[in-house]
């Protein structure tokens, strides 16, 4: 059960709160890539989790869902503004990661059919069912915590908030990151983060909070398309890339994972943005059968490594991410 006054127990830390109205935006801490956890007692691990993320604004009787780059989300999760309604504080600013489950592990594919709906009906009778993993709170009843460590902002989201699903407290690990992170890889996760437990709220990618992950996967620009063979519908393979220096650089194409409703709406989606040149800095020249587009979707994609000479080796298609800039798609590697 929440408490009626979670401050009573933030001690000390609530010097560090701060007192200001009700934020409409706070842009949301990044996590930076790493080959492996660090180790050390100011260190606690999370599940890395694969879904959309998700700040939960309210103040009053207004609730606001929005993306990593401040979309609504609303109407695609309806399920989730009554129990967010609901909670005891008046206003506050929480942080989480909406998911779906596939065999007992989060399907970032699985989410896909609900993250384009835009019709609260039509996302309910989807039938794709989502929980609100929340792992931080940042603003609460007058007080604006990004100055509170990590672990007491924690505390006092657990304190302050009933739990009862869709909403899942994301529950962390004190220590042993090598461990948890073999144990993580060996359920089929996608990886762990690992959290400084005394960190302040950044909005920014900060070494303070670094992701593990298990297999290689992430974003990809969507730069070009190539026609459908045989029986095939929509499309054949997307041709991917990222960003490096402003130039978009190829990566290479993705021609599995789909479904035939994906292979349908992708080509849809991608007619209307055809340009009669390549977007890729060293792609120029226009394949039979190859059609470019103005670089405007970011797909997801999971891979077994990079090649030596910068390709994807055995790419999968993973889903269209909505909540992602395609100018700030970069490679991806450990630091």
């Amino acid at each position: 059960m929440p408490e009626r006054n979670p401050f009573a127990g933030l001690g000390k830390a609530k010097k560090r709160a701060h007192k200001r109205p009700c934020p409409e935006w706070i842009s949301p801490m990044l996590a930076t890539l790493v080959d492996e956890p660090s180790s050390g007692e100011q260190w606690i691990y999370e599940p890395k989790l694969d879904g959309v993320r998700c700040l939960a604004f309210r103040a009053g009787k207004e609730l606001q869902l929005l993306s990593r780059n401040r979309k609504p989300l609303n109407a695609a999760y309806p399920e989730l503004i009554e129990p967010l309604a609901r909670q005891v504080p008046a206003s506050y600013v929480a942080d989480g990661e909406i998911v779906a489950f596939e065999g007992g592990v989060t399907s970032f594919s699985k989410l896909q059919r609900r993250m384009q709906v835009r019709d609260p009906e039509e996302a309910r009778r989807r039938g794709i069912k989502v929980f609100y993993y929340l792992f931080d709170l940042i603003y609460m009843d007058g007080y604006d915590l990004r100055d509170v460590p990590l672990l007491e902002r924690k505390d006092l989201l657990k304190r302050a908030f009933g739990f009862r699903d869709p909403l899942r407290f994301t529950e962390h690990r004190r220590g042993r990151g090598a461990a948890y992170f073999d144990e993580a890889c060996r359920r089929g996760l996608e990886g762990i983060i690992a959290k400084d437990a005394g960190s302040v709220y950044v909005s920014k990618r900060t070494r303070s909070w670094l992701k593990i992950k298990c297999s290689a996967g992430q974003e990809f620009v969507i730069g070009g398309y190539t026609e459908p063979k045989g029986e095939r519908v929509g499309l054949g393979a997307l041709l991917l890339g990222y960003y490096d220096g402003g130039r978009l650089v190829y990566a290479g194409k993705v021609g599995t994972g789909f479904n035939t409703s994906d292979l349908v709406s992708l080509e849809r989606e991608l007619a209307p943005l055809r340009s009669g040149k390549s977007p890729f800095a060293q792609v120029s020249n226009s394949p039979k059968g190859v059609h470019w587009v103005t670089p405007k979707l970011v797909a997801q994609a999971a891979f077994t490594e990079w090649t030596r000479d910068g390709r994807l080796r055995h790419p999968r298609f993973l889903g269209i991410r909505r909540d992602k800039d395609p100018r700030e798609v970069v490679r991806e590697r450990p630091k």
